[in-house]
């Protein structure tokens, strides 16, 4: 059986935790930053954890993490 293509551009933009957990960081910190509050800009900084939901999209993108 050949091997799995992993999802390279997915690949750069997430990280496994040690429980085998994808975690992304969050959108909407690109632009327009002069019209969010501080409180808004610092929790966007923090990175969060791939829905539940999403993750059956995940281990088909990313067949190795």
């Amino acid at each position: 059986m050949p091997k799995m293509k992993t999802n390279r551009s997915l690949a750069k933009r997430v990280k496994f935790t040690a429980k085998g957990k994808v975690k992304r960081p969050k959108a909407y910190k690109g632009h327009i930053l002069g019209s969010k509050t501080k409180k808004r800009k610092r929790h966007l900084r923090r990175a969060t954890l791939v829905h539940p939901t999403d993750m059956k999209k995940m281990r088909r993108l990313l067949p190795y993490g």
